[in-house]
């Protein structure tokens, strides 16, 4: 599997070409309106990852793009809006417990008290909560480009079943582990330019992880899944 996703950027004979134009992007995003064209690059995709594509898409049709980047972007505002929530009530249960036990030291730590142990306990069921959804959230994103409906993205039973399996958490932990080596040694290439179209590589390359482990996970017909499941 990781040998595909790292060859996946390449396999066109466009792929430069492709390349250009996403780093390019990617330094234009200054401007907003390139983010809505990146963006929508990355829902072709995870479409045509989870859909058995081997070849990248390349950057036409660019009213379609535009359009697919916004739809993302809907859909990770609504993801954000549950990162927000939990904040703020994490955020209320500690200053409450940090006012009311306020008390000297050696003194009954009272109703006080209790409120910031249930903050303490609040923040880490935040923490477990952000591992989740940051775990599902990829698989969201994916059935969302794969059936090209906003609503895919909250189709928990299609979700479910493609993340509660080895292949997707295979895929998954392969995905943050190149976003984190080979992003950071792009991020330090950078300052030669060169390390944007670096970048840009890497997340197509994690990209394509996300929706060829939910596709193998789910095994559905014209997927990677079956008989030409992924090999490490």
């Amino acid at each position: 599997m990781l040998s595909d996703a790292l060859r996946y950027p390449l396999n066109d004979d466009k792929w430069l070409r492709t390349i250009l134009i996403g780093g390019l992007l990617s330094v234009l995003t200054v401007f907003v309106v390139p983010i809505f064209f990146l963006q929508g690059y990355f829902v072709r995709v995870l479409r045509g990852v989870a859909n058995g594509d081997s070849q990248p898409p390349v950057f036409n049709d660019w009213g379609d793009l535009f359009i697919d980047g916004v739809k993302l972007l809907v859909v990770n505002i609504l993801l954000s809006l549950v990162f927000v929530a939990a904040m703020l009530v994490i955020g209320a249960l500690f200053g409450a417990g940090s006012l009311l036990s306020g008390a000297g030291p050696g003194a009954d730590p009272g109703p006080g008290g209790l409120i910031a142990v249930l903050g303490v306990v609040g923040f880490l069921l935040f923490l477990v909560i952000a591992l989740a959804i940051g775990y599902v959230a990829p698989a969201m994103l994916a059935n969302f480009a794969r059936e090209d409906s906003l609503a895919a993205a909250f189709d928990v039973s299609t979700i479910v079943a493609g993340v509660t399996t080895g292949e997707y958490l295979t895929a998954w932990v392969l995905a943050i582990a190149v976003a984190v080596v080979l992003g950071t040694v792009a991020s330090l290439l950078s300052a030669v330019v060169i390390g944007i179209f670096g970048l840009f590589y890497v997340q197509v390359v994690t990209f394509y992880l996300f929706a060829r482990g939910f596709a193998d996970g789910l095994d559905e017909p014209g997927s990677y899944g079956g008989a030409n499941r992924a090999r490490l």
